[in-house]
């Protein structure tokens, strides 16, 4: 196989060394990376998806598709944590697949990852933006309708008449700054998401504390609803509907391994990063859905903001601001880590030859990849701006699966590869893990629409077109 072919790989040797010799500063410790981890996992999905999923799918069992979703990322975790340990430099699942199944594998797995970042914060941010709007409400600051909300979309205003939005201004906005904010640098970024992350956190333990003395347990019977006849409307199989629609709530926290080539201590550090961020913020979903559908029932949480209508029912009003502010900082945390995450992997991809070489520069002095973050922050805006949050999501959580599965075929491959490579941290029972994490992945994609499949196949072809196009024999030769 020549140097140049689809199959071509890096070694691990290589990969090290060149990490090595990179100019990225380690400045961030177990503590900044597991924050990145909880600020990309406790996002807009906690505020929003955890009613929807309740209402429309799982009913109180929503508890059951939190942790299977977690069971799933569980498996995929140890898999990052493994691989990030050995590998601990930029790119994310895109590195180790390059390591592990060659070229155009990695390039696919790159190509989909836009799908979980870009794409993702995106949809982040139009969620931003009506949290946000709503805040500015409450204080009797009015936003025009049509400056925020998705191009073309049909908004009332405040005479009765109706109009078309003309752009989202405020996930413009939000995005334009946290862009700024990550080409400034990468210290100044952790401290700013370790600060909301610390309110957010307040926040969600705050409605936990005060909520859970309000719960009604009749709320939470019948726990499993009985299926109304079609799959995936309650009954165990909207249960699993469930999962697949929290599992966004899970999305971003294999952002925290493209934290791998700024961390002090990667071999320690990200391990503890990856699996702690995971741990705590499971433990809180299934906290916070459990009051949830113990204060409202489950048939009146489809609304945009589940969480607000349990306060309210609470009756404490400065819980209800404590938790629009909480909804602002988790939500704005998550994007911030998302953005970062896809600068890294278009930086590292950037150096393969795979992307245009500028997006691998560093700012001489900042000593941040600047080109490839204004390149997304620039693009994610305008998706931001233009296109619905539904659109949005139905994109992210495919790719992100087919990201996981890359990453779980990745370490019981390198296993064989390279089997006497000196791994810091070692999954147990491989290819045991490996492949129950593979099989969890499609498990919760069976769970999706067959639209979201359809446009899987169509977003997979582009990649191979544009792989052959562009990356055919300019990846660096191995």
């Amino acid at each position: 196989m020549n140097a140049y072919g689809a199959g071509s790989r890096k070694l691990l040797s290589e990969l090290v060394a060149h990490g090595s010799a990179a100019a990225l500063p380690k400045v961030l410790g177990p503590f900044s990376i597991t924050c990145m981890g909880i600020g990309a996992i406790i996002g807009a999905g906690i505020f929003v998806l955890t009613g929807t999923a309740a209402a429309l799918y799982a009913g109180p069992a929503v508890l059951v598709s939190f942790i299977l979703a977690a069971i799933a990322c569980a498996f995929v975790g140890l898999c990052y944590a493994e691989l990030a340990a050995l590998i601990p430099v930029a790119g994310s699942t895109y590195t180790y697949t390059y390591a592990s199944l060659g070229r155009l594998a990695a390039w696919l797995v790159g190509w989909n990852l836009v799908l979980e970042y870009s794409i993702g914060s995106a949809a982040v941010a139009v969620g931003w933006s009506g949290y946000f709007t709503g805040a500015l409400a409450s204080m009797g600051i009015t936003v025009p309708p049509q400056l925020a909300a998705s191009t073309g979309t049909l908004v009332k205003l405040a005479d009765g008449t109706t109009a078309r939005a003309f752009a989202d201004l405020p996930a413009v906005g939000i995005v334009a700054l946290l862009t700024l904010l990550l080409i400034l640098g990468t210290r100044e970024s952790a401290r700013t998401n370790n600060i909301m992350v610390a309110v957010k956190l307040v926040v969600v333990l705050a409605f936990i504390a005060f909520g859970a003395g309000h719960v009604v347990t009749a709320n939470w019977q019948p726990f499993v609803p009985p299926n109304n006849g079609t799959f995936g409307s309650f009954g165990w199989s909207g249960v699993l509907h469930g999962a697949s629609v929290v599992f966004f709530t899970y999305i971003g926290f294999d952002a925290v391994s493209n934290c791998a080539q700024e961390a002090k201590r990667p071999q320690r550090d990200m391990p503890l990063g990856i699996l702690g961020s995971l741990a705590i913020s499971t433990v809180l979903y299934v906290a916070v859905a459990a009051v949830l559908v113990g204060i409202v029932p489950y048939q009146q949480l489809n609304v945009p903001a589940p969480i607000g209508l349990a306060v309210e029912r609470i009756g404490v009003p400065w819980l209800t601001f404590l938790i629009e502010a909480g909804a602002l900082f988790g939500i704005t945390t998550a994007i911030l880590v998302l953005l970062y995450g896809q600068s890294r992997i278009f930086a590292i991809m950037a150096q393969d030859r795979l992307m245009p070489p500028l997006f691998a520069k560093l700012h001489p002095r900042l000593q941040t990849p600047w080109a490839s973050q204004l390149m997304i922050g620039v693009v994610v805006a305008a998706v931001a701006a233009v296109v619905p949050i539904a659109t949005l999501g139905e994109l992210v959580g495919v790719g992100t699966l087919f990201a996981f599965i890359m990453v779980c075929v990745a370490v019981w491959r390198l296993r064989a590869l390279e089997p006497h490579a000196h791994r810091p941290f070692r999954v147990p029972l491989v290819p045991l893990v490996p492949v129950l994490g593979i099989l969890s992945c499609i498990g919760l994609m069976i769970g999706l629409s067959p639209l979201t499949w359809t446009r899987l196949v169509l977003w997979v072809a582009i990649g191979v077109a544009i792989y052959f196009a562009f990356g055919r024999g300019k990846g660096r030769a191995q």
